[in-house]
């Protein structure tokens, strides 16, 4: 519910329009089937708490793909489409990072963060090192998916061989770029580097080492 309030109910606020509201119809969470519910352009601003209004006495009707929005794919070609999503995904860590240190203080962020960084690293790096191409678990493979994954993000990096390691360097942090957060921020994120690398290797080792705005990680086999 305060994810309808926070979000559905505050698509007037950012389009401009106070008069939008939403109404939801159905919650997962009570039991219903999906999260259902439609806008409405009431004839007077809304106050706040009346962003988000609850009908689960209505239905949704049956889904009819033919009615449906449809993007137009001379307007969102598949690379646009592709860096929307990229953007949509990269917001979640840019809104979830300061909230989360605004609500439980920089130490417990970096806690929960981290661990959830972590774990989703571990739970979707088979999927990431096949969308990759990576199918070596050696130090060298994993260099390589991280500079995929940080290219990816549109972030500055160049990979070296160092005495029998492997870098990767990047210049700056643009995920987080403008927003201000405290330093463990990063230590919070980097934790989902660090799940990726358990299971590619857990043996493999990993030092990470910020300089500046110059990031540093180093692999090095057993």
């Amino acid at each position: 519910i305060g994810m309808l309030y926070g979000w559905h109910g505050h698509n007037g606020v950012s389009l401009n329009n106070p008069r939008l509201g939403f109404v939801c119809t159905g919650l997962t969470t009570e039991g219903d089937p999906g999260l259902e519910g439609y806008y409405c352009e009431y004839d007077r601003p809304l106050r706040e708490e009346e962003r988000v209004r609850f009908a689960p006495e209505e239905k949704a009707p049956r889904f009819d793909a033919a009615k449906a929005p449809q993007l137009d794919s001379a307007v969102w070609p598949e690379q646009r489409r592709r860096k929307v999503e990229r953007s949509y995904a990269m917001e979640y860590v840019r809104s979830l990072i300061p909230t989360m240190t605004e609500l439980f203080g920089a130490a417990e962020m970096r806690a929960l963060v981290g661990r959830t960084a972590k774990l989703i690293g571990l739970q979707f790096y088979d999927d990431m090192a096949a969308s990759f191409g990576v199918a070596a678990t050696t130090p060298e493979a994993f260099a390589g998916l991280l500079v995929g994954l940080q290219t990816a993000q549109s972030e500055s990096v160049e990979i070296a061989s160092d005495n029998g390691a492997f870098v990767v360097r990047q210049d700056g942090w643009r995920l987080l770029h403008g927003i201000d957060v405290p330093d463990v921020a990063f230590d919070a994120w980097n934790e989902l580097v660090l799940g990726l690398a358990a299971a590619h290797d857990r043996f493999m080792r990993v030092q990470t080492q910020r300089r500046g705005q110059t990031i540093e990680w180093r692999f090095t086999a057993e």
